[in-house]
């Protein structure tokens, strides 16, 4: 058999192995590919047929595992708010006990470098974009916020009751919550021009500001 001949047969053969993959790991591909369009085009401009080329298979397989474009975006939503959801858990079940400790993991799981990726961070606000207009994103997008918003308030509350601070322990986790959103939104929108050690030391004086028996600034 020429060379030739062996390069023709050597695409179907790479799709037939695809094919074979378990199921989880290709719908993995696929919200992976989407989230890459997301990025790369925007939520409108983003076509089935993009994704199956991003993932390397065919615009059959996407409609398989996903019927719809609505339902394939769904699903990326859900994806990633489950991977922000389980990295701050994670993080804040590894860090020490104390109130201090507990709120920098909460806070800092943001700018963690398996979430905080301009890729992602830009797939996320093109599906937000869309929530006003889509319930089941905007329900999704609440469920992650609410969970976040719920920890980060009881760890607030706790540090007002240890610091003897006047603050709203509601207001205050609802007060950080927005700037981690809004340096997220910072990163995303300045790329390399605004770097993930500058976020991080915003987050860092602001907790000194907020929690000064907690946090203490270097000098």
């Amino acid at each position: 058999m020429s060379e030739g001949h062996e390069h023709e047969n050597s695409a179907p053969a790479t799709e037939a192995a695809r094919r074979r993959e378990p199921k989880a790991l290709r719908r993995e591909q696929l919200i992976n590919a989407t989230i890459d369009s997301l990025a790369k085009r925007g939520y409108a401009a983003t076509t089935l047929a993009d994704v199956a080329d991003g993932a390397g298979l065919s615009r059959g397989i996407v409609n398989f595992h996903f019927a719809s474009k609505e339902n394939l975006l769904a699903e990326t939503i859900r994806f990633l708010q489950d991977e922000y959801t389980a990295n701050w858990q994670a993080t804040v079940k590894k860090a020490a006990p104390d109130t201090a400790s507990q709120l920098l993991a909460m806070v800092t799981a943001d700018l963690d470098k398996k979430i905080c990726t301009h890729r992602k961070l830009a797939a996320w606000f093109a599906l937000i974009a869309e929530a006003r207009s889509k319930p089941a994103y905007h329900e999704m997008a609440w469920e992650r916020d609410a969970k976040y918003r719920s920890t980060l308030t009881s760890i607030c509350k706790l540090a007002k009751e240890e610091g003897d601070y006047a603050f709203d322990p509601q207001s205050t986790a609802d007060a950080i919550y927005a700037m981690q959103e809004g340096l997220w939104l910072r990163m995303m929108l300045f790329g390399r021009g605004y770097k993930r050690e500058a976020a991080l030391g915003v987050v860092l004086d602001t907790l000194c500001t907020i929690f000064p028996m907690h946090f203490a600034i270097d000098k």
